[in-house]
């Protein structure tokens, strides 16, 4: 039976667990769970981090841990009861693990990203670190230090990682997380605003400390032992100011005892920040021990000496910016005179360098220095290692800058400066040695008590260095000697000077001594500074054990009297100079007389009088003694020296005011508390006090006066304790005299403290009126002080009582100059913080003084930051659970604070917020200033603030009008605290905090809102800002749960639940109550509410679904529609989407985000039973479309660089906003965002089509126009000349220059007619460039693709959809297909390139399919038409195009393996785009999609038609010498003879011209009788190209092409080709050049003999570059033979570009032919008789695209069926009277491009069409050649106008005979018979355009853009001389061409002939002038 736990609540998993069995929760080890229920071994329960799942587990599983119970039932909550900083460390590690292993991922995908490594690695390693810390605490073994420092530790190692993460700031007390709920709101900002500051800016230290470690001396010359000693050296003063740090290294040079750290490393303690300066270095002496010259030999002397050796010197100011350790190597200089070693230093730093030189080359001295900061104790805790491992203190000379109680110190510093020695009958100087001995006062040398320094134990005696041969050196050494303060009386120490001789003994000789005593007899110490003293001789033998014979001589010569010349006359003296650093020793002879006033009595007054001139640090070192002396006057002698005294004891409490003493104020009050015993003082101490306070008004001196008040609060604590001493020795007596007196005190001090300073009196009259007013000010400093004394002995309600009275007496108004105002609130500042406020029944008498106080600033905006600190300590005092507590004080508390300052604290928050910042402070954060405090006093109060505190607040209004001013006030106020830029971004506690505060207010204000401005009284403004600040709360960041971690969104759910869903509510609660007044906030609202519905959480969206409708319903009621909700919603859509409104889980959740459509059916249920029903859902549809184009553009912007998809979803944007809402500024705004992108990503061209379609919405008017995003206020003109110039140069740029040309034009036509010559001048010659750039420089052709993008999770413009785009320059298949790659990460590539299956299309997952395709151009006869160069024809291959084609070969039936042609089909795949390329994008999708395929044989005569093209091509080339090389044709004629010989064409006889063959398909004999023609042309091309080689070919490949020619006649033989036949001999073929009866267009071609169809095929014939492209690979056998077949070369011709494309050979199926079998075949013009003017494309209008479409561009125009008809019928019935022996070349067997599929009944069939467009039928042999309209066509020409001929080195096979059989003259039209082509000509415009909306209509495409349509008129311009025809140009000889006779065509030919014969000349047809861009 299953049993709820009692105590067992929470624990920790042991082991991992599975849960296989029933029910069984599966757990991980470190998990923790919390037991609900416990049965037979078994605990039912959850894992905390998952708390929805329970399930059971084995209790052996789980380890159980102490935990409190919060709300003990179904909800309730475990904490456990551990250490607060173990649960924050745990809780804290889980979340950033999962961080880490997410930084993993981001440092490994970015391939180790500086910063992200290492802070992954840090990261780690903090992580270890708080583990074990963790240990520690767990374990319990800690000291309570221990724990505080490893507490500390932890903390800190918490912030930094939370800080490193973007994670929260945690509020702290003493290591504990602080719980908001649990303090007021101030104190939470008091201690989010502390944690934060100190984060930003670490208190700098003002003690600083120097770590020096010796390490070795480096030189080839030691070999004796050496002393280092460092100092610190102050070279502005010349003085040092530290003792001495000393090292003994040894002969090698490094330190002697290696093993004692402390020997070798020393800590220079207490630099204050002024010796942290450049004139400060550290100074490095040393001295060698051994023989006296350094370069001596060795001899038997054993005597060592102290001799110099080196120094060096670095500057302090080097170390300032370094932190870690540095090693230093410092250079050791040597001095150049012994005598000046002194000062080595000196001049080293001065640079003084004739007097220092390098000790050694290679001599340097390796020491590691490093500057620590903070106090003492700190570094103890920090560096624990340095301390533990051991170091010496080298210690400050003086005391620092903070002298501490405590110290203990007693140092007397000697430095041994020089002397004066007389030669002592030696004929040389000296070498003087001192030694120094410190002697008791019993003449006992005492032990250990001189130093050298620090590092080294004291010795018994010093031995200073010895200078050679100098009687008067100067040594400058100083010693130090630590004796204790009982051993100072009766010690002296003594000098003694010897000879140290350098001959063989090396005897050291005593010739003197000097001695000094350390105190004198009066007590006091031997006075600091230099000392002259007498050296006394002696001999070696002398006595001087016996010390009292020699003290009674006398030791200076400054002490020596008058009479005594003799010893002043000797000339030998010693100078010393001496510093003593004691705490208990004083030099001072005026201390010494007060302390022993008693001894001399008379003295007193002197003494008293003297101490102000006594130095502080001395008066500090004897302050007990000085106190006891003062207060032991007072008592014997008050009248007499009471003022002396006090104002003595003024002076020692104001000295203690002194930074520097500071530290001594704990002695005073220990003093005070326990060894003052002054009982009768405070009688006089009142008295003096008074008699002072009286004399303040009258004083022409107030200096005096303000020491006595700044001293006021020690003089209370002297007179309390006095009384308390007094009343406990006499049980109490006096009481009332003294409590008398106290009043007495007060009432002056109140008088005082009222005068504001406009006194009545002669004496006030005359004086400054701040002079009282300064001392107010004093006296209220130092006030709250005395607070606290005064508790002691008084009652709280008494106290408070003086307070009231006192501060009440100020001055209500001061004047401007008076600092009185800003000390009253900083004395109010510290009332409220003392004792005295705490206590409740004080605090209710002085809250109304304080909170006149802050009312009078406040209102005045004054002081504002002091303010702020009062409120705060305030409302501290205000528990958050009081409020809620029956005490009536504290509820009369928030009353009185409500009411005396809510209304001030909204108006000042208001008022600091609207401030301007400061400049260059962006974003700065408010909390920096006084707002912070501000807004947690406004929330601390709002948060204790009841029902009854709202009633109460609400009923004070005495007019609506206040009501409402209030309400907009507060809601204003709210408003601003939801800014992001309140708080530091981290302060999420505060923030939440905050929110709460907030909704509760407004739920308690909402009622107020209902009742008092509803119906009649309805206030729109108020209910504006109600809404408004709703909105603005629920779409904060900080309240977005979904962005939070688990653990965190947890936290929050269970202290404050989804403030948003409540929110929610109480908006639906509110609209609710509006009633007809929703009409107010329609449309206003919708936007505001629809940002709600942003938000991605169900509850919230549920509540608000309900308003759209009711929006819907009112405003269909008020309009009979709702189109401004539908604009205001698409409005509020496109700028919350810009804004970047949501986050990733859109994508996921894209349903749901849709709130008025999502998954919640209700909105369209209730839409369904209105009666506007279907307007409803219509405008659900298009905001639900609209949503997710900006759901994709959002998520493509947030991309990092530009690509493909953002520029795709902007075009798709675009497109929607033009086409779907008609929203033109919104539309313009999109097309400049596009533009950019362009740009940005270096597409300059559709940068161009791009600003084209703003250009086209201008007219060239005059109409101003507003300024607009970066266009200034201009003319619709300007603005169009401006688009006009920047179009133009990017096509420029993007070397469109045709298209720049147009708009050239139009501009120079603007300016014509505005007779703008100059600008005229200017457009015709950047015309001019234009062309110049067309000829001159080269231009690639680009690669087109097409791509599918398959499956759900590709953008919705993308989505299951296929695109041909246009690649980079020089990018092929494979770069494009990375690139796709790259784009779409997670896409995968399909390898084949099949149509994919529903799956595909419904998985959820991204698939892309990428395979090259071949442009179809549609400017047929540019491409055509001889003598157009191949710069010019370049442009139009790849421009303009709408149709791409991709062929893929497979086998159908079974495959013959000897011949694979028999079964060798092409699948033909033909792609039609919504919009040509180049357009506004590098890729349009795909409109239509028509697939046929093509026979074998069709296939087989493609690919002869090609290769005879091609042929024919280079021999033309080569012939008119336009090649330079003649490798081409020799490669080309080598693949295809070669070929040949080895099987090609015999392949294509076995297939095709067999008896089976024929007898299976009869519908074939056309097509087979077509290829036999062609085979036999090939042969005759072949032959004639062989002629013109010969003539060629260099001599070196003559060999080469004797074998072509052997080769051949094997071909010729292998084919049966004897001779030609006749028709092959009996017509010439011109190659190059037209002839003269020929005509400008051939006769259409696409007419089929049954009227069908027609078919979409294009003849390889038609266009030169056909092989451009190959797409797929057959097997190797089939592509071997294909290629022997087509002879395929290596030919590098630019024209053919035949060599095949790496295209799609990783995409392809697993056949593949050569590229001529497979390749897309660019074809002739779209252009067909049937084609109304519109359609024919000149050069100009089919460079730029109209304005009718969507994105600039035209949709090629199919053929409705009805129009073809009749034209198709008469061309039939033409053709088939005219028998085969009668057609003229003009009908000559042509394979049609146009057409894709053969006859009914043939072998080709058509497949599949992807769009209901009209198809046509395979040509019979007798179809006529497409017709392309000329691009400088005129409008009025026939069909059969000037068209020319395809020859040269363009001809295109058999095209190229002179086969036009209709006249070029108008006339000859009719000759044609009954063609219908001129009526399709001459067809009305209005037809034209209808059917282009039919069309329009039929594809779906968008309308026009266009509101206007424009003409413009259009001026004849002459054919440009490269276009025209030359007139009778001879054609050169030409090879003969396979020929039938044709007589009707020869009649035609002649005819023609004839009619030029006649004279009637060739007129070029006049140029038409360019379209409007607009028409294009």
């Amino acid at each position: 039976m299953w049993i709820p736990t009692e105590n067992e609540k929470y624990g920790v998993v042991l082991a991992s667990f599975r849960g296989t069995v029933q029910h069984g929760l599966p757990l991980e080890i470190g998990d923790t769970v919390q037991l609900l229920e416990k049965c037979e071994g078994w605990y039912r329960g959850f894992v905390l981090k998952n708390p929805n799942a329970k399930g059971i587990f084995p209790c052996s599983y789980i380890y159980l841990k102490n935990a409190h119970i919060k709300n003990k039932g179904q909800f309730e909550t475990v904490i456990p009861m551990e250490d607060s900083v173990i649960t924050e460390m745990t809780s804290t590690l889980r979340d950033w693990g999962a961080m880490w292993k997410r930084l993993y991922v981001v440092k490994s995908a970015q391939h180790t990203h500086k910063n992200e490594g290492d802070l992954f690695h840090r990261l780690w390693h903090v992580m270890n670190e708080i583990l074990d810390l963790r240990r520690q605490v767990l374990v319990g073994h800690l000291t309570n230090d221990r724990m505080r420092d490893v507490k500390h530790h932890i903390t800190a190692r918490l912030d930094w990682g939370n800080e490193q993460l973007c994670l929260d700031l945690v509020p702290r007390r003493e290591f504990s997380m602080v719980d908001p709920d649990e303090i007021s709101v101030t104190e939470l900002f008091k201690l989010m605003e502390h944690r934060h500051r100190k984060k930003e800016t670490p208190v700098p230290a003002s003690t600083h400390h120097l770590f020096v470690h010796m390490k070795s001396l480096m030189s080839f010359s030691l070999g004796e032992e050496l002393e280092v000693f460092f100092h610190i050296y102050d070279s502005r003063e010349n003085r040092p100011l530290s003792e001495r740090f000393f090292v003994r290294l040894n002969k090698n040079g490094v330190p002697k005892s290696p093993e004692k750290t402390e020997r070798q490393c020393t800590l220079f303690v207490d630099l204050g920040s002024s010796d942290l300066r450049k004139d400060v270095y550290i100074v490095v002496h040393i001295i060698r021990i051994g023989r006296m010259g350094a370069g001596e030999k060795k001899n038997l002397c054993s005597v060592q000496y102290r001799r110099p050796f080196g120094c060096a010197v670095v500057s302090i100011a080097d170390l300032l910016t370094a932190d870690s350790k540095d090693d230093h190597l410092l250079k050791v200089y040597a001095c150049n005179t012994e005598s000046e070693w002194h000062q080595i230093h000196e001049s080293i730093i001065r640079k003084i360098s004739s007097r220092y030189n390098l000790a050694g080359s290679n001599t340097g001295l390796a020491v590691s220095l490093q500057l620590l900061h903070g106090d003492i104790e700190q570094l103890r805790r920090e560096y624990m290692v340095l301390f533990t491992r051991g170091v010496s203190i080298t210690k400050k000379l003086g005391f620092s800058d903070i002298i501490m109680p405590g110290d203990m110190r007693n140092d007397l510093y000697i430095t041994l400066e020089k002397g004066e020695f007389e030669k002592g009958g030696k004929s040389v100087a000296r070498n003087v040695e001192i030694t120094v001995y410190v002697l008791d006062i019993d003449g006992q040398v005492m032990k250990s008590y001189v130093a050298a320094g620090s590092g080294e134990p004291g010795g018994d005696e010093y031995h200073s260095f010895v200078l050679y041969h100098n009687n008067s050196p100067r040594w400058a050494e100083q010693i130090k000697l630590p004796i204790p303060v009982d051993m100072f009386r009766g010690s002296h120490v003594r000098f003694e000077f010897r000879h140290c001789s350098t001959k063989d003994k090396g005897e050291k000789k005593l010739f003197g001594y000097s001695f000094v005593p350390l105190m004198q007899e009066d007590g006091r110490t031997l006075p600091d500074g230099t000392h002259e003293l007498i050296i006394h001789k002696c001999e070696e033998n002398a006595n001087l054990q016996d010390s009292a014979r020699y003290l009674k001589l006398p030791f200076s010569k400054a002490n020596l009297p008058g009479n005594n010349q003799a010893v002043k006359g000797v000339k030998e003296s010693f100078w010393i100079t001496s510093f003593l650093c004691s705490t208990k020793l004083t030099q001072n002879g005026d201390m010494l007389d007060l302390l022993k006033w008693r001894a001399h009595p008379e003295r007193i007054n002197d003494s008293l009088s003297k101490l102000k001139e006594i130095d502080g640090s001395e008066i500090v070192k004897f302050l007990q003694d000085t106190l006891d002396t003062l207060f032991g006057i007072l008592d014997e002698s008050s009248q007499r020296y009471g003022l002396k005294v006090f104002d003595c004891l003024v002076h020692i409490i104001n000295l203690l005011q002194d930074s520097k003493f500071q530290h001594f104020k704990p002695v005073m009050d220990t003093y005070i508390e326990s060894h003052f015993a002054g009982a009768l003082s405070y009688r006089d101490l009142i008295k003096v006090l008074k008699w002072y306070v009286d004399r303040i008004i009258d004083a022409e001196h107030q200096d005096h006066i303000q020491q006595v008040l700044k001293a006021s609060e020690y003089i209370f604590k002297y007179i309390v304790q006095s009384r308390r001493l007094f009343a406990l020795a006499t049980g109490g007596q006096n009481e009332e005299e003294f409590r008398c007196c106290v009043h007495e005190l007060f009432m002056s001090i109140r008088f005082f403290l009222s005068q504001e300073n406009k006194g009545t009196s002669p004496v006030t009259q005359t004086q400054c009126p701040c002079v009282c007013c300064n001392s107010q000010a004093v006296f209220l400093r130092t006030f709250p002080a005395v607070y606290g004394e005064l508790l002691k002995i008084f009652t709280v309600k008494e106290v408070a009582g003086f307070v009231k009275e006192t501060l009440g007496s100020l001055p209500a108004t001061a004047h401007a100059e008076c600092p009185l105002e800003a000390v009253k609130l900083q004395c109010m500042a510290k009332t409220v913080e003392s004792q005295l406020y705490v206590n409740p029944d004080s605090r209710c008498t002085l809250l109304p003084v304080v909170l006149r106080l802050l009312q009078a600033h406040m209102q005045e905006q004054r002081d504002l930051v002091m303010c702020a600190h009062i409120l705060t300590s305030m409302l501290s005092l205000i528990r958050k659970d009081d409020s809620v507590t029956t005490e009536p004080a504290v509820s009369e508390e928030v009353d009185l604070i409500v009411e005396s300052l809510l209304g001030l604290l909204l108006q000042t928050i208001l008022e600091i917020t609207n401030r301007p910042q400061p400049a260059g402070t962006n974003m700065r954060l408010q909390f920096q200033d006084v707002t912070g405090e501000f807004v947690a006093c406004l929330l601390a109060l709002l948060r204790q603030m009841t029902d009854k505190h709202y009633q109460q607040l609400l009923q004070a209004f005495t007019s609506k009008d206040d009501l409402r001013d209030f309400l907009l006030q507060i809601f204003t106020v709210f408003r601003i605290l939801i800014r992001p830029e309140m708080f530091p971004k981290d302060w999420t506690v505060m923030r939440l905090v905050t929110n709460n505060v907030i909704i509760t207010t407004v739920l308690y204000l909402s009622d107020a809102l209902r009742k008092n401005f509803l119906n009649e009284k309805f206030d729109y403004k108020v209910w504006d800002s109600y809404f408004y600040l709703s909105v603005i709360f629920i779409n904060q960041p900080c309240l977005q749960l979904e962005s939070f971690s688990p653990s965190k969104r947890k936290k929050i759910l269970e202290k404050y639940g989804d403030m948003r869903v409540m929110m929610g509510c109480e908006i639906f609660s509110m609209w609710q109550n509006l009633g007809e007044h929703k009409l107010n906030f329609i449309p206003a609202m919708i936007g505001p509410f629809l940002e709600v519905t942003l938000v991605p959480q169900p509850d919230l969206r549920n509540v608000m679904i309900p308003i759209f409708h009711d929006m819907m319903d009112w405003e269909q009621r008020r309009s009979g529609n709702f189109k401004q909700v539908e604009a205001k919603l698409i409005d509020k859509l496109d700028s919350l989407m810009s804004e970047g409104k949501g986050d990733e889980t859109y994508r996921e959740l894209f349903n749901s985000i849709i709130p008025l459509f999502g998954p919640y059916p209700s909105l369209l249920k209730k839409i369904e039973r209105e009666t506007w029903r279907e307007s409803g859902i219509s405008l659900i549809a298009t905001v639900t479309r609209l949503m997710e184009r900006l759901l994709d553009y959002r998520d493509c912007m947030k991309l990092g660089e530009v690509d493909g998809k953002k520029i795709g979803c902007t075009v798709s944007l675009l497109n929607f906003y033009k086409t779907e809402l008609n929203k033109e500024e919104m539309y313009i705004r999109y097309i400049h965002k596009l533009y950019d992108l362009h740009l940005k990503a270096q597409n300059y061209t559709e940068a161009s089509y791009t600003l084209l379609l703003y250009d086209e919405l201008l007219e060239w008017s005059e109409r101003p126009l507003r300024e607009f995003l970066n266009y200034p206020m201009q003319s619709e003109w300007q603005r169009k000349e401006y688009l006009h110039l920047t179009i133009v140069q990017n096509f420029d740029r993007g070397k469109c220059w045709e298209n720049g040309i147009i708009l050239c034009r139009e501009l120079a036509d603007q300016y014509d007619s505005y007779y703008d010559y100059r600008n005229l001048s200017k457009m015709r010659m950047m015309e001019a460039s234009l062309y110049d750039k067309i000829m001159d420089q080269q231009r690639l052709e680009p690669e087109f693709f097409r791509v599918g993008f398959y499956g759900k999770k590709f953008p919705f413009f993308l989505r299951n959809k296929e695109f041909v785009c246009r690649g980079h320059d020089y990018e092929r298949l494979e770069a494009f297909q990375q690139r796709m790659l790259n784009e779409f990460p997670h896409a995968i590539a399909m390898q084949h390139v099949n149509q994919p299956d529903q799956t595909i299309y419904q998985a959820e997952a991204q698939y892309l399919q990428i395979y090259a395709v071949s442009p179809i151009p549609e400017s047929q006869d540019v491409l055509q038409r001889d003598g157009v160069p191949d710069n010019i024809k370049s442009f139009y291959k790849v421009n303009h195009i709408w149709r791409f084609r991709y062929d893929r070969p497979f086998h159908k039936g079974t495959k013959d393996k000897e011949n694979e042609f028999k079964s060798l089909w092409v699948e033909r795949t033909t792609l039609t785009l919504v919009q040509s390329l180049p357009g506004i994008s590098r890729w349009f999708e795909v409109d239509k999609r028509e697939l046929v395929e093509v026979s074998p044989l069709e296939n087989a005569i493609e690919v002869i038609e090609n290769k005879n093209l091609q042929l024919r091509t280079l021999i033309t080339q080569c012939q008119s010498r336009q090649m330079q090389n003649i490798n081409p044709l020799t490669m080309c004629l080598n693949g295809v003879i070669d070929a040949a010989v080895n099987g090609g064409l015999a392949r294509y006889q076995e297939a095709f011209f067999v008896k089976d063959y024929v007898m299976n398909h009869p519908e074939d004999g056309e097509k087979i009788g077509r290829l036999r023609e062609l085979m036999f042309e090939q042969a005759h091309i072949l032959e004639y190209g062989l002629a013109v080689h010969e003539k060629f070919v260099p001599q070196d490949m003559k060999p080469l092409h004797k074998k072509l020619v052997d080769q051949f006649h094997v071909m010729k033989s292998s084919l049966g080709i004897q001779e030609f036949p006749a028709y092959v001999r009996a017509s010439p073929v011109h190659f190059n050049g037209s002839p003269r009866n020929s005509c400008r267009n051939s006769v259409p071609n696409i007419l089929s003999l049954d009227g069908a169809r027609v078919v979409a095929r294009r003849s390889p014939l038609t266009y030169p570059s056909v092989n451009r492209y190959s797409s797929s690979s057959l097997s190797s056998q089939a592509s071997n033979e294909v290629s022997n077949i087509t002879g395929q070369s290596e030919s590098s011709d630019e024209v053919f570009n035949m060599q095949p494309s790496p295209s799609t050979s990783s995409l392809s199926s697993n056949h593949s032919a050569s590229p001529n079998v497979t390749s897309s075949a660019p074809s002739s013009a779209r252009g067909s008789p049937q084609l109304q003017d519109k359609h024919k494309h000149s050069r100009e209008n089919s460079c730029l695209s109209p304005r009718e479409r969507p994105v600039s561009a035209i949709f090629p125009t199919p053929l409705d069926p009805a129009q073809v008809k009749a034209p198709y019928q008469n061309s039939r019935y033409q053709f088939k009277k005219a028998s085969p022996n009668q057609i003229g070349d003009t009908i000559l067997p042509r394979s049609d491009p146009n057409l894709s599929a053969p006859d009914k009944g043939s072998s080709a069939k058509s497949i599949r069409s992807q769009s209901p467009g009209p198809m046509s039928r395979s040509p019979q042999k007798s179809s006529m050649p497409p017709f392309t309209p000329s691009p400088t066509e005129c409008q009025s020409a026939g069909l059969v106008s000037n068209s020319p001929v395809l020859s040269g080195s363009y001809s295109s096979g058999i095209s190229s005979l002179s086969r036009c059989s209709v006249s070029e003259a108008s006339g000859t039209e009719a000759t044609a018979g009954d063609h219908p082509a001129h009526l399709a000509a001459t067809m009305p415009n209005s037809v034209s355009s209808g059917s282009d909306e039919l069309i329009r209509r039929e594809n779906k495409t968008p309308p026009p853009y266009s509101v206007y349509e424009r003409t413009n008129p259009r001026r004849p311009v002459p054919l440009p001389h490269s276009l025209s025809i030359p007139p009778n140009a001879d054609p050169p000889a030409l090879p003969p061409k396979p020929h039938q006779i044709r007589t009707s065509s020869m009649k035609l030919d002649q005819a023609s002939d004839s009619r030029r014969a006649d004279g009637v000349p060739h007129v070029p047809r006049p140029r038409p002038l360019p379209r409007k861009v607009s028409q294009l």
